[in-house]
C-alpha cells in the first residue's frame, strides 16, 4: 500500500491532459466508488454526480468555458473524463426517509428499530438546523460536497491518475446545458481526470505549502 502522505507530497492540480490516453472500464468504475463512498455530514450524501467521458458529453461542459473562463476548455475536451459535483439544494423528509431506507437495506441497524429511529430523527435534527434555523441548506450541501471533491482529488492520486479541480466556468451556461434547478442541483465544481500531457509544466514545479510553524497551533 502506498504511504498516502507521499501520495499527498506528489499529487497536483494538472495543467495540461493526453487525450490520447483514456481511462480503463476498472478505473471509471473505482471513480465511481470514491464519489460514493465519500463522507459527508449524518451521512445526508447531499449530492449527484454528472460525469462525461466522451468527445460529445465533454463538449456539453466546455460551453461553460468561453470568454473569461476559455483557459479550461481544452483541459476538459482533453481529460479522459470530468465530473460535474452538484449539491442538492432541497433535502425533504421523503429523502431523509429515503436515506433510513437505503440505511436499512445495507444492514445499519441489524433489525434494531429504536437504532434505526434514533438514526432518523438524529440526522433530521442536524439537517433541520440548515433546513429550518439557519436557512443555509444549498450552502450547507456544498460544503459537504467539498468534502467529496477533496477525497476524489486524494483518491485519483492514489490510483495513478491526475486530476483538475475547476472553479472557472460559467453556471449559467452550465445550467441552461442541464437543467440543475428543476433537479434541485447546483453545479458547483468539475473535475477533470486523465493521465497528465508530458508537457504539463506543473509536474515539475515543486510543491509550495506553508510551514508547519505557521499552521499548526497545538495545545
Amino acid at each position: 500500500m502506498k504511504d498516502i502522505v507521499e501520495i499527498a507530497r506528489k499529487r497536483y492540480t494538472t495543467k495540461h491532459y493526453n487525450p490520447d490516453k483514456k481511462l480503463t472500464p476498472e478505473q471509471m468504475g473505482a471513480i465511481k466508488e470514491l464519489l460514493r463512498l465519500a463522507p459527508s455530514s449524518v451521512n445526508s450524501q447531499p449530492w449527484h454526480f454528472i460525469i462525461a467521458a466522451t468527445p460529445k458529453s465533454k463538449a456539453r461542459i466546455a460551453k461553460a468555458m468561453e470568454g473569461l473562463f476559455a483557459f479550461n476548455k481544452t483541459r476538459v475536451l482533453d481529460a479522459a473524463a470530468v465530473v460535474i459535483f452538484c449539491a442538492r439544494t432541497q433535502m425533504d423528509d421523503s429523502y431523509l426517509q429515503h436515506l433510513t431506507d437505503k440505511e436499512r437495506e445495507d444492514g445499519r441497524f441489524s433489525g434494531n428499530e429504536e437504532i434505526e429511529e434514533a438514526g432518523y430523527k438524529g440526522r433530521k435534527f442536524f439537517v433541520d438546523i440548515h433546513r429550518k434555523t439557519l436557512k443555509d441548506l444549498p450552502e450547507w450541501a456544498a460544503r459537504q460536497t467539498y468534502l467529496n471533491i477533496g477525497a476524489f482529488l486524494l483518491g485519483a492520486a492514489a490510483m495513478g491518475l491526475d486530476a483538475t479541480p475547476i472553479e472557472g466556468f460559467d453556471p449559467a451556461i452550465l445550467e441552461q446545458e442541464f437543467g440543475f434547478a428543476k433537479q434541485h442541483l447546483a453545479g458547483i465544481c468539475l473535475a477533470a481526470v486523465g493521465h497528465r500531457a508530458a508537457h504539463d509544466g506543473n509536474a515539475t514545479r515543486p510543491k509550495s505549502r506553508l510551514d508547519p510553524a505557521e499552521l499548526f497551533t497545538e495545545i
